[in-house]
């Protein structure tokens, strides 16, 4: 019996791991590249990937710090709301 029940714990162990593992999975929204900055008649050259690197990064701070969560919760709602529809 002792060894049933170390199984099951071991068991729960897992599936715990595999639910925490599921709920953190992280899902990539979006990059910057040089042609963005081209694209906005920025002179892409100047910049280096230390640059590139420091830009993406102040650009998802200033993304969370402003209308990510907005965002988030309107389009989440909005894909399941079209997904019980079709």
């Amino acid at each position: 019996m002792k060894t049933e029940t170390k199984l099951n714990n071991k068991i729960t162990k897992i599936i715990n791991k595999m639910e925490q593992d599921k709920l953190y999975k992280e899902f990539v929204i979006t990059s910057v590249c040089r042609a963005d900055l081209d694209s906005k008649g920025i002179d892409a050259s100047q910049f280096d990937d230390a640059d590139m690197e420091r830009l993406a990064s102040k650009m998802a701070d200033a993304y969370c710090d402003s209308v990510f969560w907005i965002d988030l919760e309107i389009l989440a709602e909005n894909i399941l709301k079209n997904k019980t529809t079709n």
